[in-house]
């Protein structure tokens, strides 16, 4: 890839200097696309570009900076070219159900995707600059990442760019093009939008895994194991909410969820749990055991936003969409 007659050092230099930013890239693209497999693609293309574009780097600025440059404008240029602009976690203006889901899974949408936590830059380590409004472990976070998907893409580089890395606009400006006062008004608007996604205007601050967080976590995968129904709601607060990609249906409130998880609890012969974890919360794999086959397989990935001891969201990625994403997580397939 390099060209003829060019050392061989170069190239390995090249990439030590560039390894070390790999994990914050991925998460920015993750971030901008919404897609983990979409991440993995653009922070490679990243890698290439700039291996390719080297010369008209030289030294000038910062070597992190310009990566984010490529790597915003390759995810800008993927958005344009694929079919839908934003993956969601929930379609807009859909109101909670509160009957058994019927219409099967919607694999016409594109749904957001979790990220495991194994792919994380250190959260502790990763200051943001000092314009950043958001603390890395609230921009992570599962519904921070769905919400930000519902921007125009500018609008979400922008913010991003911002209010996660604490950029300023003038160098915002510099890497998207236009006038500082063009990244400004984009701020405002995607600010005004996300504001809308919260009732106190940002995400729940995220606070270190503590001890009580570890206990919410083993009683989830207890009531799993243990075919205890009545143990898992208990689990959840009052107004949790629960979603459940690729299907459309989601369901706000305990006994709404109850009633909905007592429409499928006994399709299977029994559950094993596998403690991991994603976008920084807590996460579980379930292995299912069928009637008619003994094999534990995977069945769905389970993403916990906890609160006050109780879970305040549930999202739960079903089949067909949970067992593809096991690989990703570093899980077995039995």
């Amino acid at each position: 890839m390099g060209r003829p007659g060019q050392p061989i050092l170069d190239r390995l230099a090249f990439e030590r200097l560039t390894a070390v930013h790999r994990r914050e890239l991925k998460l920015h693209c993750y971030r901008m696309m919404g897609s983990l497999h979409e991440a993995d693609d653009l922070v490679q293309d990243t890698f290439l570009k700039a291996w390719r574009a080297r010369s008209q780097f030289e030294g000038r600025g910062s070597l992190r900076g310009w990566l984010y440059a490529i790597a915003t404008n390759s995810c800008l240029n993927a958005i344009k070219a694929r079919s839908s602009v934003h993956r969601i976690l929930l379609e807009p203006e859909r109101p909670p159900s509160d009957s058994r889901a019927t219409g099967g899974p919607a694999a016409e949408l594109t749904w957001l995707e979790p990220y495991p936590d194994a792919e994380l830059p250190d959260l502790v380590d990763d200051k943001p600059g000092p314009d950043a409004r958001y603390e890395a472990r609230q921009a992570v976070q599962l519904a921070f990442v769905a919400a930000i998907q519902l921007l125009p893409p500018r609008q979400r580089a922008a913010l991003l760019l911002c209010d996660v890395l604490g950029w300023s606009a003038v160098e915002t400006a510099h890497l998207l093009g236009g006038s500082t006062a063009s990244i400004n008004s984009a701020l405002q608007r995607a600010r005004a939008t996300l504001g809308q996604s919260y009732p106190r205007g940002r995400p729940l601050q995220r606070s270190q895994p503590n001890p009580q967080e570890g206990l919410l976590l083993e009683r989830y995968m207890q009531a799993w194991q243990a075919d205890n129904l009545d143990g898992l709601v208990d689990l959840l607060r009052e107004d949790a909410t629960y979603h459940m990609p690729p299907w459309r249906e989601w369901y706000r409130g305990r006994k709404a969820i109850r009633a909905f998880f007592g429409t499928v609890w006994g399709n299977f012969a029994g559950y094993r749990a596998v403690a991991t974890g994603a976008n920084g919360q807590p996460a579980v794999a379930v292995y299912a055991r069928s009637h008619q086959n003994l094999a534990w397989l995977p069945h769905s990935l389970h993403v916990i936003e906890p609160a006050d001891g109780k879970i305040a969201s549930l999202t739960i990625y079903v089949p067909p969409l949970g067992p593809s994403l096991f690989a990703a997580f570093g899980l077995p397939p039995a």
